[in-house]
């Protein structure tokens, strides 16, 4: 009998450094390695964070980093979207001062629809970055909705959030600081690393994608990658999303043409891909998950299928060779 070939990110043990960027006065990176990116803002009378990491154990290394700079209690929390490798970490900063939660009304609605298949789905794929999951106390529920744009002054300093389009998710939502020029992007942008799309809308993530361009950032905080510190960098991120997304989408239009099975689908688009991303961090682990969703977005399913742990377990064994 033949072993059992386990997801890709589970032979994925390596400790990331994680590294703490100041990009202005008043917003840091939270950066490690390919691994999910964090972003602070530091108003006048208060903190944000943008994604918490995965786990309240998780988020106290993002807490020291903050406390280094800044006694100003971490009043705001923001999740760019649902993922369960973004948010479950929140409850470590109610000790910290933080009184709302927010997120755009699609992310809230897919917490409600999916968020607890997401959670255990998620941990079971990608253990190494769920450290202390025991200190997880559940899902994180947003205390403030908004849907489309919310403004919030931290002292004199302008911070908007926005659902500019779907993409990643129906829900994501970045963070901007229009008087700096700097964005922190969730997965909406990636860089150097594959971009996972197991729940995203690809139909619509490019025009996202310019929408964000037109915002004219001149630093950009990726889901996933460095820091892009000048807009040379924020447009090659943007472009190699777009790249990304579009050659994917493309690859399954065509597998679908063909009418190929899903497993044919997985070796025509690793021929398009795997040239330009093959040797991207986490590539492997996406790229099953990314062809199932192009796959039926290609077919006409337009809102995308919940992932559970066993639907997981289920399609990586059917695309193995």
């Amino acid at each position: 009998m033949a072993a059992e070939k386990k997801f890709a990110s589970q032979a994925d043990l390596e400790e990331k450094k994680t590294s703490f960027i100041k990009l202005s006065d008043n917003a840091y990176a939270y950066t490690a390695e390919g691994d999910p990116n964090s972003g602070v803002i530091i108003g006048d009378d208060s903190v944000m964070v943008i994604d918490t990491t995965a786990t309240p154990v998780m988020a106290q290394a993002l807490i020291k980093h903050i406390r280094s700079v800044t006694d100003l209690p971490i009043k705001y929390v923001v999740l760019s979207h649902y993922h369960a490798v973004r948010v479950l970490g929140a409850s470590a900063y109610f000790d910290e001062g933080a009184e709302q939660i927010i997120a755009s009304r699609g992310t809230y609605e897919l917490i409600v629809e999916r968020g607890e298949q997401d959670m255990k789905s998620e941990i079971e794929r990608f253990p190494r970055l769920f450290a202390g999951v025991e200190s997880v106390p559940g899902l994180s529920w947003p205390t403030m909705v908004f849907e489309k744009e919310l403004t919030i002054f931290m002292g004199k300093l302008e911070v908007r959030l926005a659902h500019i389009g779907m993409g990643h998710t129906k829900g994501d939502t970045i963070a901007w600081i229009p008087s700096q020029k700097i964005c922190f992007s969730g997965d909406l942008v990636e860089y150097d690393a594959a971009a996972y799309t197991g729940d995203a809308q690809l139909e619509e993530w490019p025009a996202t994608l310019e929408a964000l361009r037109a915002l004219g950032a001149e630093k950009l905080v990726p889901g996933r990658g460095p820091a892009l510190l000048n807009p040379e960098e924020v447009n090659a991120g943007l472009d190699y999303t777009r790249d990304f997304v579009t050659t994917l989408l493309q690859s399954a239009k065509e597998a679908v043409a063909r009418n190929l099975t899903l497993k044919e689908a997985m070796s025509h688009t690793r021929s398009k891909m795997d040239p330009k991303f093959g040797h991207v961090f986490i590539y492997e682990h996406c790229l099953p998950f990314d062809v199932t969703r192009a796959y039926d977005e290609a077919k006409g399913i337009k809102h995308p299928r919940i992932w559970t742990a066993e639907r997981d377990k289920e399609m990586w064994h059917s695309l193995q060779a």
